[in-house]
């Protein structure tokens, strides 16, 4: 470890053959704020042109987050945006024949779906990155069986409420419906739920999405908005509730936690969402991805989602007649670490460094066919 790249000398480097790298993705990932190059980690792409340039390598191989490829795309018809367009630009000026391709762990054997940009350079030969054989598993595979399961206050509200079956693939959030979610009022969480404000619930989950409010708000559209009791009864069957009734109702879910009273957000002059206090306040939908113990449970007879470092340790597997956590090792056989590989730290530690590694399969794939093109030469 020779600790941070800006501050190592390209001449103290010694001579390699190859050079392996990824740069920071939170730039460019739907995750983080995508700033990209405006981004102080995002210019660490620059550390690797300088390396390439003074060292001279025969080849390169550089992954990133599928994000970069349309990061600071103009022209919607463009194969690429801005940012990825500058990366390949510098590359070919460094005299390197350059190819690139967005590859899925899940087709790899691998079961989670991760898209990764690949890009690879070499200084006589374009690397082809079309059509690997597909090979599919499903989680059940590389699950551990028979460990010991949560039993917590939220798992057992969980569990009271449905089997561990009818719990494969939900996710809990409050923020977004669908039939693959568990709400918060559906588990009574923070208190008791009457039949009309459950309803009253997942209408106004729908509803604050919804452009129209934005427009009529004078606001920047975002995916979900405070409405005020006027609004709220606007889309509501008419005479379901007398407004009055209906304001008991909604103040008495504020009360539990379920709504927050605010007022909207909009844009301001540095492109952050601030409260707009000059416009009136309304209900609002309280709790994200990330508000519970337990954020997503895995199907065992499908795939994982892309896992990152910011919510490993809310996802949960079924296990017999329970749920319990990702452990170390299934953790690793979802990236393709091969089964002697060992991570002795622990747990957040482990799940923070799988959040953010790359899929040992693909990379494998792909340094296979790098190693075949130069072979042919």
């Amino acid at each position: 470890m020779n600790g941070d790249v800006t501050k190592i000398d390209s001449r103290d480097i010694p001579d390699f053959d190859f050079l392996l790298a990824g740069f920071p993705c939170q730039p460019f990932s739907a995750a983080g704020n995508r700033k990209g190059f405006l981004d102080t980690r995002g210019t660490l792409f620059f550390e690797i042109e300088r390396i390439l340039k003074e060292k001279k390598p025969q080849g390169f191989l550089l992954e990133n987050v599928e994000g970069l490829v349309n990061h600071d795309k103009i022209d919607p018809k463009a194969k690429m945006g801005r940012t990825l367009e500058t990366i390949l630009t510098k590359l070919d000026l460094l005299e390197y024949k350059t190819s690139w391709k967005v590859l899925d762990s899940s087709e790899f054997g691998v079961p989670q779906k991760r898209k990764r940009i690949y890009i690879v350079g070499h200084k006589k030969t374009a690397i082809d990155l079309e059509n690997f054989p597909k090979t599919k598993s499903k989680l059940d595979e590389i699950l551990e069986k028979g460990l010991d399961v949560l039993n917590t206050p939220f798992t057992n509200k969980l569990l009271s409420k449905f089997n561990v079956k009818e719990l494969y693939g939900k996710s809990i959030k409050d923020k977004r419906g669908g039939n693959e979610n568990i709400h918060s009022w559906e588990l009574e969480l923070k208190g008791s739920v009457s039949k009309f404000q459950s309803e009253l619930l997942n209408i106004l989950l729908k509803e604050r999405r919804k452009k129209i409010w934005a427009v009529k708000k004078g606001i920047h559209w975002m995916d979900g908005m405070s409405l005020t009791l006027a609004e709220i009864q606007s889309f509501l069957q008419p005479n379901l509730f007398q407004e009055d009734n209906l304001k008991s109702e909604l103040d008495d879910l504020v009360t539990k936690g379920y709504l927050v009273f605010e007022h909207p957000k909009d844009l301001n002059s540095s492109g952050i969402r601030d409260y707009r206090y000059d416009l009136e306040p309304g209900y609002n939908i309280v709790s994200g991805k990330l508000s519970f113990e337990i954020s997503k449970i895995l199907d065992p007879n499908g795939i994982s989602p892309t896992l990152v470092a910011t919510d490993i340790e809310k996802i949960a597997i079924p296990d017999i007649n329970g749920v319990r956590r990702l452990t170390t090792r299934e953790g690793l056989r979802l990236f393709g670490f091969p089964e002697d590989f060992r991570i002795d730290v622990k747990k957040r530690e482990a799940y923070d460094l799988l959040g953010n590694t790359v899929v040992v399969t693909v990379v494998q794939k792909v340094a296979e066919r790098i190693l075949q093109s130069i072979a042919s030469m």
